[in-house]
């Protein structure tokens, strides 16, 4: 039997199972009889091979993309293979329905009973795919091994092989070099387990604050549950926007499902759903819904076959390890730093080397042996690279996380936060996300007049469907029958406004319309529906056909709802108030079309035509049992409709979205609305929440008329030509495109424009997208990515979810659809659009204190530690800071207050500055290494350097004309001192230099706190920015130079010295004056923005 799986792409776990990613890579998966024990061996050969491999990469990922990729094509095939052999037992869509009740043991009319659910819970577990395999040994590899410990490795091979064999005589100070970069590695490797540890808690804890929930049959009633409740044999209920939430047979589908496998199959298109198997292939038959598909048209029934790790997404999901993501901005810049450092150390270190073989050697035979060079060469290599980055990364991106967390927002990857930073654009949905999903009923018209709702209701409330008038009646019948939504039978004890619907909001602000005009629940009875048509975006009506059971006849009928400009011209008759229905002539239908854009444009209405079509003869309707056969016939007759009425609804604007949008106006942030509703409608919202502000606003002419202008001043230089064609425009100067910033185009008017017209629109600060399809969505996203814009997509529908995909960031609402959720990276929980402007704080307060802590470290980590070694080599001076101390500063005393900086508050309102280009303002450039080694790390190695000369000289006696170009003569009666004196000189100059650059890393650490601002209004003390864990590192750094520098045994083994009282103190006025020319700079930087000054500021 062969079984085939179509093309692939990554696949993430649903909502409310552990964060995984699976992928399936084979085009087509064909298993025979024959074929099976190979296949087995095959994937047990294969995964052996496969862990080592992995852990081979871990090691040296510089290895061949191809390799790697090749080793994990194995693995998926391999994977796969065995899933279908598992799968080739499984009949369940070839089995009848009832079948498939009866093996399940189910009652299809009342579903399962809570005991049974428990006992089968017992049985095959909750429905949650179990996490990938933590693969701990290679993990610990990566701990071990990974990151900057790839370069401690062979640092420690050289030092240990500098002891023995090369040293002569051996020099413990390298064996015990060695050791001590073997405990650095292992303190790197349980920090990086330890933290490793703690940020999945932190963010299981965070996607634990969701939890999906679906609606099934329990106990004879449907009931919300959460997924994680399922068991095989559950009978479930999806609809658009829904996913599925185990493996699912279908029973029961619309007739326009459609089911999008494009996560799991890779299939581009959504799929009809049916209930007859189409396939003897159990992963590519239509009667089939798998865990991580979604509905994305139509509503089906199904009962459970397969829950966790049972299902065909958690059976791949154990044993294939998911490809990593595409890297973010702030990944990519930190991988472009981290390799310049790792580049530059080798370079310099090989260099050393080199100087030391072509030249030193030769010329000063004795000045530095052999094992000498290799540990100043490769301590270059040591201290180069600044460990504690990766630590405060990690911190920052938790913090942040953490952060967001209180705010209610769900951060499914934390390398997003901070390309949240650089947004841009955000494209955000109406319905939902700016206003508040509670539509209302406001305006009822007719052919003939039109009244407020609350004056209908007055009027015409009534106890029965009878007892209403006609004309009410036909809109109630339309309104209740024509729609999807349901009242929660949990809430139907409240006033009719505070019941909880289920549905789309426009189907429940109708649903509550119906029943304020008469109790549904006799009503309901009296009618029975045939078919139903859901609405969709693309075509924007809904239709149903039903039935009176009152009637002897009992002739089917057709209610529609939609856009009132798509219906209208398919109907031929209109209704009064009276109820009369009289025939649709021109000066009707425009009295509808004025109608419509009246209450859109004036109270910002969603405007929607209720239509009906009742058959006195012959009815085409009528004896057809076949429910496809009913679709299209009743799709082909959707014509000569009635119109009963037009029903205006409105969705107030959320609270804080004015206050919202005009804080991303005033951080440089542009917001556009793209919305389905109609364009007057949209624009009279986007007014209300500030998204449009201009008085006068530019449409699709304007565009082309700008586009026109373009070609003909590029054409031609006739100025008769040039004049026609601008009088296209608006001649008002005040109304010219330069001053206009506002723009209302239509999802029909974006047909056919080019990338001309693209540019002109990416120019508008506000753009409105009104009556646009999920394709156009899309292709605003795209236009604006092309354009170099970041981009931010907000959502809650299953229609908003290609956009959010295709976005840098996803942003869904907390109350929107499953789907809208899975396809976010953010999702704001408690549905304020305000959280948002929080996000993008936290993204921009991320990368600004990333900057910060590398401008703390790179200056002593590269500069003032690279210079001692080489004046060593190139000037003959005796190595002013040994390795060792270069470490101690690397690993222990900057580490605490390069983590205090991450928790640093802004030193401005961050909202008031306009977003980062990340294409130019990078996190670290020119400027930055102007202000990291050009001016604090020059002050740093210049006092260092000064302290050491200084402790020569008023220890020794040397004075710094006989230390520099000393060379070879630093030896046994140089200067009438003995080596042992001269050693002991320069182990105690280094213990001073290295104390040096300890203080001036306090005054660094103070500096680097504001940008601009001065660092006496960023006091670390008190007030709303204050930072005391800051005084906590200078402590923390005294005591480890007392422990380096005073004990004997460091003294020995280290050859580090005991440091003079009067040197901890001598550095601390370089360090004032490091703070001094540093306010200076951020003064003249103040007050001359302009200046040259201010062009190179970091």
């Amino acid at each position: 039997m062969d079984i085939q799986v179509a093309d692939s792409r990554p696949v993430t776990i649903p909502n409310g199972t552990p964060q995984a990613a699976v992928e399936f890579h084979a085009l087509s998966l064909q298993i025979s009889e024959s074929g099976t024990r190979l296949s087995d061996r095959r994937h047990r050969t294969q995964t052996h091979v496969s862990r080592w491999r992995a852990l081979l990469y871990t090691v040296f990922p510089l290895l061949t993309a191809h390799q790697q990729h090749e080793a994990e094509e194995h693995q998926r095939e391999a994977a796969l293979l065995q899933v279908a052999n598992e799968l080739r037992t499984h009949t369940y869509h070839l089995e009848s329905i009832p079948a498939v009740y009866e093996q399940l043991d189910v009652d299809p009319s009342c579903g399962l009973c809570t005991d049974e659910a428990v006992r089968r819970t017992e049985t095959s577990g909750c429905n949650v795919v179990s996490s990938a395999p933590r693969r701990l040994v290679v993990r610990s590899f990566g701990w071990v091994f990974g990151g900057f410990n790839r370069f401690l490795w062979p640092a420690m091979i050289v030092f240990w092989l500098c002891w023995k064999p090369i040293g002569n005589p051996p020099q413990p100070g390298n064996l015990a070099m060695a050791v001590v970069i073997i405990l650095v590695i292992c303190l790197q490797a349980l920090f990086g387990a330890g933290q490793e540890w703690t940020t999945h808690r932190t963010m299981h804890s965070i996607t634990n604050m969701v939890t999906a929930e679906t609606r099934a049959m329990r106990n004879g009633q449907q009931v919300q549950l959460a997924q994680s409740e399922l068991v095989p044999g559950d009978i479930v209920y999806l609809r658009a926007g829904d996913r599925v939430p185990a493996d699912v047979r279908l029973v029961r589908v619309s007739m326009d499902l459609r089911v999008d496998r494009s996560e799991l199959s890779g299939a581009p298109d959504p799929t009809i759903g049916t209930t007859g198997y189409t396939n003897t292939n159990y992963l590519e038959t239509r009667n089939m819904a798998m865990m991580g598909m979604h509905i994305a048209q139509g509503q089906c029934t199904g009962v459970v076959v397969a829950t966790g790790d049972r299902t065909v997404l958690g059976r791949i999901g154990q044993l294939v390890t998911g490809n990593p993501a595409d890297r973010t901005i702030l990944q990519i810049e930190v991988q472009r730093l981290v390799n310049w450092l790792t580049t530059v150390s080798l370079v310099v270190g090989t260099l050393f080397v080199v100087l030391w073989a072509v030249w030193l050697r030769p010329k000063y035979p004795g000045f530095m042996s052999v094992s000498d060079a290799l540990a100043n060469g490769v301590g270059v290599l040591v201290t180069f690279v600044p460990g504690s980055l990766p630590i405060s990364l990690i911190l920052a991106m938790t913090m942040v996380a953490k952060r967001m967390q209180r705010y209610k927002l769900l951060v499914k990857n934390l390398t997003t936060v901070e390309t949240l930073g650089t947004v841009t654009v955000i494209c955000c949905e109406k319905t939902g996300t700016v206003t508040q999903r509670r539509m209302v009923p406001t305006r009822i018209g007719f052919g003939d007049t039109e009244m407020e709702f609350d004056d209908l209701v007055s009027t015409c409330e009534a106890a029965t469907v009878d007892a209403l008038d006609v004309a009410v009646r036909r809109v109630h019948e339309t309104a209740f029958l024509c729609n999807a939504a349901r009242f929660d039978p949990t809430s139907m004890h409240l006033p009719i406004n505070g019941r909880v619907v289920l549905g789309d909001a426009t189907d429940c602000a109708l649903l509550r319309m119906a029943e304020h005009l008469c109790p549904l629940q006799p009503a309901r009875r009296q009618y029975n529906t045939l078919l139903t048509v859901p609405f969709n975006l693309r075509r924007r009506w809904m239709l149903a056909v039903c039935t009176d059971r009152t009637q002897s006849a009992q002739s089917p009928f057709m209610v529609v709802k939609g856009a009132p400009e798509t219906l209208l011209p398919k109907c031929t008759q209109v209704q009064m108030q009276n109820g009369e229905i009289v025939p649709m002539d021109h000066t009707r239908r425009s009295r509808i079309e004025e109608m419509q854009h009246r209450w859109a444009a004036q109270y910002g209405c969603r405007v929607l035509l209720l239509c009906r079509r009742e058959y006195t003869e012959s009815n085409p309707l009528s004896g057809i049992a076949d429910s496809a056969e009913l679709y299209a016939v009743a799709c082909q007759n959707m014509c000569e409709l009635c119109v009963v009425g037009l029903v205006g609804l409105v969705d107030p604007p959320r609270d804080e979205i004015l206050d919202s949008v005009g804080k991303f106006r005033g951080a440089g942030i542009r917001v556009f609305m793209v919305t389905g509703d109609y364009a007057p409608t949209a624009a009279f919202v986007a007014r209300q929440c500030g998204i449009i502000t201009s008085t006068t606003v530019d449409g699709i002419d304007e565009i082309n008329a700008r586009v026109m202008v373009n070609k003909t001043e590029k054409r031609t230089d006739d100025i008769a030509c040039r004049s026609t064609a601008r009088s296209l425009l608006v001649s008002d100067s005040e109304h010219t495109l330069a001053n206009r910033s506002s723009l209302v185009v239509s999802g029909p008017d974006l047909h056919g424009l080019g990338a001309v017209h693209w540019d002109i629109i990416a120019l508008y600060d506000e753009c409105v997208f009104a009556r646009i399809t999920p394709e156009q969505k899309l292709q605003v996203v795209e236009e604006m990515r092309g354009r170099k814009h970041i981009v931010a997509v907000t959502g809650d529908e299953v229609n908003d979810v290609p956009a959010m995909r295709a976005a840098h960031v996803g942003v869904a609402m907390g109350n929107g659809t499953q789907v809208a959720k899975a396809a976010s990276n953010v999702v704001l929980l408690d549905n304020n659009f305000s959280s948002l402007v929080v996000a993008i704080e936290c993204g921009r307060l991320l990368f600004i204190n990333l900057k910060k802590v590398i401008v703390y470290l790179l200056p002593m980590t590269n500069l003032s530690e690279i210079m001692p070694s080489l004046f060593n080599v190139v000037l003959g001076l005796p190595i002013p800071l040994s390795t060792f101390l270069m470490l101690v500063i690397n690993t222990i005393t900057d580490v605490w207050a390069s983590v205090v900086l991450i928790h640093e508050e802004p030193e401005t309102d961050l909202m008031l500055h306009p977003p980062r280009n990340p294409s130019k303002d990078g996190l670290v450039d020119v400027r930055f290494f102007i202000q990291a080694y050009g001016f604090v790390g020059l002050v740093q190695t210049i006092t260092g350097h000064t302290m050491f000369f200084l402790c020569l000289y008023l220890r020794g006696g040397i004075h710094p004309r006989d230390v520099f170009l000393a060379f070879n003569k630093w030896t046994d009666g140089y200067l009438s001192k003995s080596k042992a004196e001269l050693t002991e000189l320069v182990s105690v100059s280094g213990s001073v230099h290295f104390m040096a650059l300890v203080v001036m890393q306090w005054a660094n650490m103070f500096v680097a706190r504001t940008r601009v601002q001065s660092v006496f209004r960023q006091n670390p003390f008190w007030g709303p920015r204050r930072n005391p864990l800051l005084l906590v590192a200078i402590p923390i750094a005294v005591a480890v130079s007392l422990i380096v520098n005073e004990f004997q045994w460091f003294n020995s083994v280290f050859l580090t010295g005991k440091i003079p009282v009067e040197f901890f103190f001598l550095s601390i006025p370089f360090a004032f004056l490091l703070v001094g020319l540093e306010e200076l700079r951020k003064l003249v930087v103040r007050r001359y923005p302009n200046a040259g000054l201010a062009r190179i500021a970091w």
